[in-house]
């Protein structure tokens, strides 16, 4: 079987890692990286003048194992340094009930940070009363849901 070395070869596998890296750069979605990798594996065996069936099947091996074993890591290093802006920062922060939350009748409102949000609690049949101290567990469109403190 004819060998896969060379520098076009090489050229190749750089090539390709390269536009996975600039895929990376644009979409940052945390997937192609792990192919640029394999690709650089690619270009190093090439280089070796290894036939390009090992080529291929060392770009894929090397990419998928990249990918299982450090795209969880990666994720959760990312996410864990994002910082919640807008509404999402309302999320644990405690409210002050100024009025009733009632869900069933559709009504209930609380202040947090200086804003007043339409509010409702948590579970249908806990009533708020207005000086309530409660927490923000999430939000749904433009309300807050809340728990008692």
């Amino acid at each position: 079987m004819k060998k896969g070395g060379g520098s076009m070869t090489v050229m190749y596998w750089l090539g390709a890692a390269a536009i996975f890296v600039v895929i990376e750069i644009i979409t940052m979605g945390l997937t192609t990286i792990w192919f640029a990798g394999g690709a650089l594996v690619g270009a190093v065996m090439a280089a070796f003048s290894l036939p390009l069936w090992s080529q291929i099947i060392a770009f894929v091996i090397v990419s998928v194992i990249l990918l299982i074993l450090t795209r969880p890591w990666a994720l959760k290093y990312l996410n864990s340094r994002t910082v919640r802006t807008n509404a999402d920062s309302l999320i644990g922060q405690t409210a002050l009930v100024t009025q009733d939350i009632d869900n069933l009748n559709a009504k209930g409102q609380v202040k947090v940070e200086g804003q007043i949000w339409t509010a409702r609690s948590i579970s249908d049949d806990v009533q708020l009363h207005e000086g309530q101290k409660v927490m923000i567990e999430s939000i749904s469109g433009v309300k807050v849901i809340v728990k008692p403190i």
